[in-house]
Parts: structure tokens; C-alpha cells; sequence
């Protein structure tokens, strides 16, 4: 059995390109969950995103010779994972249901609150509860704006990579962006929070930079 859990991208699709079915079920294992996780939050159907990752990773192992290596092999997932589901969007014009909220470390949630682990139970389940009701947020947006947020804050890709895999301009993306950030700001302070006070106002110093760009 050939070891494929600590090889570099470029080996692994080599050796899925050679034939080898343990390679590719290693490169599933390594992006399933990023890919699902987007899928899920633009559809917000867990059973649709999951039949839909099966599809893109279908498509993955049938176009695998077309990937360019000097690419990142998550941006060329990312943008098949993008299209599959634009495309079933367009074509079947889903009706969106809620999700559960899942309180994931990496999510944009987290990219505004303290280390929870030097904070008392009570703050603990403060914030856990702020978490919730940002990813109750997430899920209300529309389905471009949930995709560049979560791209951006939870699986921490730069603008570029975002162009790259919506196909949108850079304007395009900083624009959903600041747009999300403050319709999400608007949803929560209806809801009874103060993203200022509890998270340092979520985007205000990256929106500043954004201006600048």
C-alpha cells in the first residue's frame, strides 16, 4: 500500500493521474470538507451539498489532466465546486432551507473573537452564542454573498484566489464583500447584538483597507 498521507499536491495528482485509487480517495479526504462547506452555504440544503461534492469531485477525477500545476490545486477544486453549483442553482432554482448552525473553528466567526480559552464559562457561552447567530447571519445572505464570505474568512483565501475561482472581477469581490459585512451588521443588531461591542465590529478595518486598495 503506497503512503499518500504526507506527499505534496503535485504528487498527489501525479499519482492519481498514474492510476493510483488510494491517491485519489487521500486528495477527497484533503478537500471534501472545505468544498463541502461552501457548497452547503450556498444552497443551504446539507443533502443537496452533499450529492452536489459528489459531483465535483466526479468532475475532479475526470478532468484531473486538464489541471495545471502551477496553480493551487484548492483553487481549481474551489472553482469547480463554484460552477457545479451556480449551474444547479440556475437550472433548478433551489428554494433555500436553514441549516443547523455548525460552530466550526476556522469560521468567520472566529476571525473576530478573542482566544476563547483564557475566557470564563459564562464569556465562553456569550460568545458561543454570538457564533451561532453569525452563522444564522451567514445563511441568510444570498448565495454570491455567502461564497465570497466564506471563502474569505474561513478558508482564509486572498482576493486574488477569490477572483480566480468566482470568475469575478476583483471590484466584484470586495464590493460582495463589504455589501455581506454590512447587511450581516444590520441582521445582527436587529437580532439584539452590538458586532461592535461583542467582536470589534466584523470587516471595519478590512473594509478601511479595501477603500484604500
Amino acid at each position: 500500500m503506497l503512503e499518500v498521507l504526507n506527499i505534496s499536491e503535485a504528487e498527489l495528482v501525479a499519482r492519481v493521474l498514474a492510476g493510483s485509487q488510494e491517491a485519489f480517495r487521500e486528495l477527497v479526504e484533503r478537500y471534501q470538507r472545505p468544498v463541502l462547506s461552501v457548497i452547503v452555504r450556498m444552497v443551504r440544503d446539507s443533502q443537496l451539498a452533499e450529492d452536489l461534492a459528489q459531483e465535483v469531485f466526479l468532475k475532479v477525477y475526470r478532468r484531473l489532466r486538464t489541471f495545471d500545476p502551477q496553480r493551487k490545486l484548492s483553487s481549481w477544486l474551489f472553482k469547480i465546486a463554484h460552477n457545479t453549483t451556480l449551474d444547479h442553482l440556475r437550472r433548478k432554482h433551489v428554494s433555500t432551507i436553514p441549516l443547523e448552525v455548525e460552530r466550526e473553528e476556522g469560521t468567520v466567526a472566529n476571525e473576530h473573537l478573542p482566544d476563547l480559552s483564557v475566557e470564563s464559562p459564562d464569556t465562553q457561552v456569550h460568545r458561543g452564542d454570538l457564533a451561532s447567530a453569525l452563522e444564522a447571519t451567514i445563511a441568510t445572505l444570498r448565495p454570491e454573498y455567502r461564497e465570497v464570505v466564506v471563502l474569505r474568512y474561513q478558508e482564509d483565501m486572498a482576493y486574488q484566489e477569490i477572483v480566480e475561482i468566482t470568475g469575478l472581477p476583483m471590484g466584484t469581490v470586495k464590493t460582495h464583500l463589504h455589501r455581506a459585512r454590512k447587511e450581516m451588521v444590520e441582521k445582527l443588531r436587529a437580532a439584539g447584538w452590538d458586532p461592535a461591542a461583542d467582536s470589534g465590529s466584523p470587516g471595519q478595518t478590512e473594509t478601511s483597507a479595501e477603500e484604500g486598495a
